[in-house]
C-alpha cells in the first residue's frame, strides 16, 4: 500500500515500509532562483562570471598587442587587461627619489600594452606625460643578459641607474658581475636589444 503527497511541488509517496519513494510525473514544477534554490544560485554565479569574462575581454581589446618578449612582464593579466611591467615596482619613485617602491592596481598607467603600477596618481600622471624617461631599458629585461643575446627577468631587488636611465638584472650575483664592467656591459646590451627586441626569449 502507499500514499501519495505532494511536498512544496515534489511528489512523493510512502511505501508499506514507511520509505519515501519520488515519484516522477509529467507536470512542469515552478522554478524560483534564489537563497531557496541551489541551481538558481549556480545559473546567477555563472551570469554573473560570464559578464566579468566578457567585461576582461573589452578591455583586453582595448590594450595593443605587444610583439613577442619585447617586454618583460609578469605572467597573467593585470585589471587593465594588459600584463604587468617591473614586477608592480613605481618606476617614477625609482627614478625620480631612488626609492624602490611598490605600486597598486589603484594607480595603473598602461603604455605599449604593458601595465605599470604606481604609488600615487600624481607619479602616475608623471609617468603617462613622459613614459621613454621612466621605462627600464631593454624592456625590462636583465641588461647583463641582453649583452650576451638572452632574455633573462629583469628583478627590480638588483637594478642601477645610469645617466638617469633604470637597468634590471636577473640576480644578484649577475649584479655583481655588471658592475665590474659597467659601461661595457650597457653598450653591449644596448647592441644586441636591437637585434633581439621582438625575438622570443625561448629562441634565444
Amino acid at each position: 500500500m502507499q500514499c501519495v503527497r505532494n511536498s512544496g511541488g515534489r511528489v512523493e509517496s510512502f511505501s508499506a515500509q514507511g520509505q519515501i519513494v519520488p515519484v516522477v510525473t509529467d507536470t512542469p514544477q515552478p522554478f524560483h532562483p534564489g537563497a531557496d534554490n541551489p541551481h538558481g544560485s549556480y545559473l546567477m554565479n555563472k551570469t554573473l562570471i560570464a559578464a566579468a569574462a566578457i567585461a576582461m575581454a573589452g578591455m583586453a581589446a582595448s590594450v595593443p598587442a605587444i610583439a613577442a618578449d619585447e617586454y618583460n612582464t609578469s605572467s597573467g593579466l593585470t585589471a587593465a587587461g594588459a600584463p604587468l611591467g617591473l614586477h608592480g615596482i613605481d618606476p617614477v619613485a625609482f627614478l625620480d627619489i631612488g626609492n624602490r617602491q611598490e605600486g597598486t592596481a589603484v594607480h595603473t598607467a598602461v603604455h605599449d600594452g604593458v601595465a605599470y603600477y604606481f604609488t600615487s596618481e600624481a607619479n602616475k600622471d608623471t609617468f603617462e606625460a613622459n613614459p621613454a624617461k621612466y621605462l627600464p631599458q631593454n624592456g625590462g629585461f636583465c641588461t647583463f643578459g641582453v649583452s650576451v643575446g638572452k632574455k633573462f627577468d629583469g628583478d627590480p631587488a638588483y637594478a642601477d641607474v645610469m645617466d638617469g636611465k633604470l637597468y634590471v638584472f636577473l640576480s644578484e650575483e649577475i649584479f655583481k658581475a655588471y658592475q665590474k664592467d659597467k659601461a661595457g656591459t650597457i653598450a653591449k646590451a644596448e647592441a644586441n636589444w636591437k637585434k633581439i627586441q621582438n625575438t622570443k626569449a625561448t629562441e634565444l
